[in-house]
Parts: C-alpha cells; structure tokens; sequence
C-alpha cells in the first residue's frame, strides 16, 4: 500500500475534514479551518490516500515561534507513522520560515511522538472554568476596543507570549471582539481579543486586571453560558485566586517545546485563542 500524501490543506477540503472532526468528537471547528486555510501566516496540511483525508496538521508562525496543532489522523490509520509525516511537513515548513522555536499541545497518545522528534515539557496549561453571572457589573475600565489600541495591545501580548502575533490580533481585533482595560493613567493593563470560533487570547501583567477583565467575561455571557480561563502552571498567583472564587479545573495539558529558550512571560496569560495558534 503507497504511503499517504502530504500536501496543503486546501479550501475544497474544509467540508471533509470538519465532518471528520465532528465524527470524532472534536467539535465544528468549520469556523476555524476556513480561517487557516486562507490566513497567510497559517500552513494547514492534510494526509491524503485514495482520495480521502486521513490526517491533519496545522503550523502557526508567529515571528521566530511556531506553533503545530489540529493534528489528527483517521483512527484506521493511527500508528502507522501519518501523525509523524505530518508533524514533520509542519516542523520543515517552520524552520524554513526562519522560526528558531516550536510549540504544542500535546495529548497523552501524541507526547510520545513528539518527545521523539526532540519536543521537551516546558510547562502546562490548565483551563478552569466557571457558570457566567446574572446581572452585576463589568469593571468601567473595561471599554470596547478601538483602532488606536492596536500598537498598545501588539506590545502587552509580544512580552506576555515572546512571540509576534500581530498578524492574528489584527485579524481578529475589532470593537465588537475585543475588549481593553484602560488604567486611570492612560495605559492599557490588559485585554481579551476573541477569535471567531471562540477561544480568546488574554493577556494581563496584573492579577487585579487579569480578574476584571474575567469578571466583565463572565458578566457579558449571562447565567446559561460557562466562561473559560487558561492559565500556565507558573501563574501560581493567578491559579490560586480564581480556584478560591469558584473556578474549577476542566483539564491540562502539557505545553512541549523544541529548539531556541523563549523570552515570555507565562504568568501574564489568560487565555487562548486555542491551542494550534497560541
């Protein structure tokens, strides 16, 4: 039997391959494959044999730090090497965009794959949750984002994360998105900038702002919907606040990385815009 192909993940290909996801439980993450297969910084691949889609990846590069996610493989195809064909393609296609540092996810089957191609633990995320609120009120310095926010809201996220993801903000950010806390002295302490599919990357140096910035989430969202967070294990302060207010642990992960030590700032984190984009 020939070996699957590996190639780009094209447009005519997002309807298969969120049908498989949603046959494996993964969610309708249609949303988010039509983003990546059109942003330019994103390079989605698929596994291909006879025809069909087996497998999937997606590599992210932000400046000198990719990111490779959404790998997935046809469970009649598993452990037959597609997983590692993928992650290679996305690792080569990194390297060759100048990134000096790779990141992931990864699930306890895929770990050992990726520690097999030079990946280490670094940290882990773990994603407490919590039911939004009935009536109350957000922090009044929480407002609406607005274009003269951008260059402030580039570089609270580039200390936070050590990466450029000013190409995913600008997609992304928009009054209706994104929302901003202004101090008292002008500046901005932090924001939350929602993607389309959900996830929202949240960024605050101060765990007073990380807290208003949740609280207004949770505000917004009403009773009927739950409000998630995604911490970095260093983020003790942060970590220890939110679990005695009510915020339950919904699982972790362990964040693996390859290649040059990053400069960043994980307990400045809050939140994702999911876990193949940063």
């Amino acid at each position: 039997m020939p070996a699957p192909l590996i190639r780009s993940m094209t447009p005519v290909d997002v309807e298969p391959v969120a049908a498989a996801f949603l046959r494996e439980d993964w969610g309708d993450r249609r949303v988010n494959l039509e983003f990546v297969t059109h942003h330019q910084e994103t390079h989605p691949f698929v596994a291909e044999a006879d025809g069909a889609v087996i497998g999937t990846g997606v590599v992210s590069l932000n400046g000198s730090v990719a990111w490779i996610g959404t790998v997935w493989v046809e469970p009649a195809w598993r452990r037959r090497g597609v997983g590692l064909e993928l992650t290679r393609a996305m690792i080569e296609t990194a390297e060759a965009a100048g990134c000096r540092t790779l990141v992931l996810v990864a699930t306890e089957a895929g770990r050992p794959m990726y520690e097999r191609l030079g990946f280490e633990v670094q940290t882990w995320y773990r994603i407490l949750e919590t039911p939004g609120l009935e009536g109350g009120e957000a922090d009044p310095r929480i407002r609406p984002f607005a274009e003269g926010d951008l260059p402030a809201v580039e570089a609270l996220d580039a200390v936070a994360t050590g990466e450029d993801r000013a190409h995913l903000i600008r997609a992304f950010a928009a009054p209706d998105t994104t929302r901003v806390l202004e101090r008292d002295d002008g500046s901005l302490g932090g924001f939350v900038c929602r993607a389309p599919w959900g996830g929202g990357a949240t960024i605050a140096p101060r765990l007073e702002d990380a807290e208003a910035i949740l609280h207004a989430r949770r505000v917004a969202n009403g009773p009927d919907k739950r409000v998630r967070a995604g911490l970095l294990a260093e983020n003790e302060a942060g970590l220890e606040r939110l679990s005695s207010t009510g915020w339950i642990e919904a699982w972790r992960a362990p964040r693996l990385v390859r290649g040059d030590p990053m400069r960043w700032h994980p307990e400045t984190i809050w939140g994702q815009f999911n876990h193949a984009l940063g």
